[in-house]
This record gives C-alpha cells, sequence and structure tokens, in this order.
C-alpha cells in the first residue's frame, strides 16, 4: 500500500529533526558550546533539506528501478 503524502512528510520532518539532534550533540561533544553547536546544527537542517530536494529531484529523472505497473509486490 503507497504511503500517503502526510505521512512522508510527517517521517521526513521527524527524521531531520532526530537527524540534526544528532548533529547539535556531536558538535556539541567537539566544541563544548551551545552557540556553535546551534549554529552548525542550523546550517545543517536548512542545507540538507535542500540538498535532499535536489537529490530527489535528479533521481526523478532516472528511470532505473521505476516500475511502470503501480500494482507490481516489491
Amino acid at each position: 500500500m503507497p504511503e500517503t503524502h502526510m505521512r512522508s512528510l510527517a517521517k521526513t520532518i521527524s527524521w531531520r529533526i532526530s537527524a540534526t539532534t544528532i548533529t547539535f550533540i556531536i558538535s556539541y561533544i567537539f566544541t563544548s558550546s551551545v552557540t556553535i553547536s546551534g549554529g552548525i546544527a542550523s546550517v545543517e537542517f536548512i542545507a540538507k533539506m535542500i540538498w535532499y530536494y535536489v537529490h530527489e529531484r535528479i533521481w526523478s529523472l532516472i528511470k532505473w528501478g521505476v516500475n511502470k505497473n503501480k500494482h507490481t509486490k516489491y
């Protein structure tokens, strides 16, 4: 069963928040600075959201592995 757009959006947001939290924690371990870690996490959050979109658009141009029959099971 295909996922709804809302489910995919919720998964995207929850993943980005959890990944950025990990980046913040790792940055804090290395810098011991909430300000620097917050800056790194903020830049990472925006940069990776933009890159994810570009990545998806590139993959949408690649026809390899795409089933034309939507009823085919994986």
